[in-house]
């Protein structure tokens, strides 16, 4: 009973922040509320016996990522009336594509893994269990291919961020060194024959 309550606290909590992070006026509240969000999934996950998850939630996305996110809207000032125009002309859509969402997700996991009963009943692990060990073992072993296919996506993706932001400027005298390399030892250094000073008539 304690397990469900302490569930229905968390759940609730969390559907609340992540309702306020798209209807609060304010982007500096909406990133707060997301923090609120990434707290409530981290005790959802603490639940589900899943800590290297939680942690790595609160440590990445909370000490790190929201971080950034905050400094950036604090500086950026975003102006709100322009972004909140015509947000109730798509809310019915937003609507349906969240029910299509939750059937998709619904339908893949099932009963098997999702509902309450998982996380009131987790499967009983001795204490020489280890979680992170286990996600480690399949990450490697049974999804190594789809492991390394992002770590390439994630690399191309980093790549073309710094190829698209990189901006030469006219100001800088550093040298060039595909100029250097094709530089020829001739031509560095040109003798020019002294013409002797005209005599005045």
């Amino acid at each position: 009973m304690f397990e469900q309550t302490i569930f229905y606290l968390f759940s609730a909590g969390l559907v609340f922040a992540a309702v306020m992070v798209i209807t609060v006026r304010n982007p500096v509240h909406a990133v707060l509320f997301l923090v609120v969000a990434f707290f409530a999934s981290a005790g959802l996950w603490l639940q589900l016996e899943a800590e290297f998850l939680a942690i790595a939630l609160v440590l990445v996305y909370v000490g790190a990522v929201m971080v950034l996110f905050l400094f950036v809207v604090m500086m950026l000032d975003i102006n709100i009336a322009v972004v909140r125009e015509g947000f109730a002309r798509y809310v019915p859509i937003a609507g349906a594509v969240a029910v299509l969402m939750l059937a998709a997700i619904g339908t893949v996991l099932g009963r098997d893994h999702f509902g309450l009963a998982q996380v009131a009943a987790p499967g009983p692990v001795g204490p020489e269990h280890e979680n992170t060990a286990e996600l480690g073992r399949v990450l490697y072993t049974q999804y190594v291919l789809p492991f390394e296919v992002a770590s390439v996506v994630l690399l191309v993706a980093i790549i073309a961020a710094i190829a698209l932001t990189l901006r030469g400027t006219r100001q800088s005298k550093a040298p060039r060194p595909e100029h250097q390399v094709l530089a020829n030892s001739r031509e560095r250094v040109r003798l020019v024959k002294a013409m002797s000073p005209e005599t005045p008539e």
